[in-house]
């Protein structure tokens, strides 16, 4: 049953996705949660959901009004932190509301009936478009690209930001950088598991990474591997018993991280 479903074409572009996606996830999803990014990332992911409903408005593809939405969120949250030293967390609830409420505003005003966005807030990975394929490429290539040849620059960045500003490393420009690759992974994951979800695959599978380990490189490599297990493994499941494929991959993906934190005893002190 399970060599069968690759003779459908949604399905097997759908398997590849869930790879592509599992990398990106597994690389910027470490860098989010060793820079304690995850709500800034929750934020910006559902900022994005004003610029899908203004695609859906104005007729053109809701990929790119998310995408575009994500770094003007992302680019503004850092900016009005910095200068009027506001709390970042109701900074962070104010861009979340207003860009979900934008989303819902833009499709109130479209003639006739509404498009179904669910698929933009829970995922539908069987239903990924060429062109969101294309989106992932790329996004792949920027993200694997750049880590790997400032690998040395983020490791500094990451757990020393003042030092590394003193030896000259230009750490304005990897925020803003990290925060495009941050959107760029939300673009990605969309079609995945969904705004709702996001977080939920960005955080996972590098807090599984880290019961096992505390390298930056081998986190980011081993958070990488269990995405791919737990999204394919996800796509098999939704595909076989006919069920939402981004709630499949999640719940998965949170049974396995408290099952294995129990068995390391990092649950109750054990």
């Amino acid at each position: 049953m399970i060599l069968e479903a690759f003779k459908y074409d949604f399905f097997t572009k759908a398997f590849f996705a869930s790879i592509l996606a599992s990398i990106v996830c597994g690389i910027i999803g470490t860098i989010i949660v060793e820079k304690k990014l995850v709500m800034m990332s929750g934020g910006i992911a559902h900022t994005s959901f004003g610029g899908i409903g203004l695609g859906y408005l104005l007729g053109f593809e809701p990929i790119i009004g998310a995408f575009l939405f994500s770094i003007i969120a992302a680019v503004s949250i850092s900016n009005i932190n910095r200068r009027a030293r506001t709390n970042s967390d109701a900074l962070i609830g104010i861009f979340w509301s207003v860009g979900m409420s934008l989303g819902i505003f833009f499709v109130s005003l479209m003639e006739g009936y509404p498009p179904d966005m669910t698929s933009y807030l829970f995922g539908d990975i069987l239903t990924v478009s060429d062109f969101s394929m294309n989106i992932m490429v790329v996004a792949n290539i920027v993200v694997v690209v750049s880590v790997v040849f400032l690998f040395n620059y983020w490791k500094g960045y990451l757990f020393d930001e003042e030092f590394s500003r003193v030896l000259g490393i230009p750490t304005n420009f990897l925020e803003y950088f990290l925060f495009i690759m941050i959107a760029l992974t939300i673009v990605v994951l969309l079609k995945v598991v969904g705004i709702i979800l996001v977080i939920a695959l960005l955080t996972i599978p590098p807090a599984i990474a880290k019961l096992f380990t505390y390298d930056l490189k081998n986190m980011m490599i081993l958070s990488i591997i269990i995405g791919v297990i737990f999204t394919v493994s996800g796509l098999f499941i939704s595909y076989a018993f006919d069920i939402a494929s981004g709630a499949t991959i999640i719940l998965l993906s949170a049974i396995s991280y408290f099952l294995i934190a129990f068995i390391k005893g990092r649950i109750f002190n054990i």
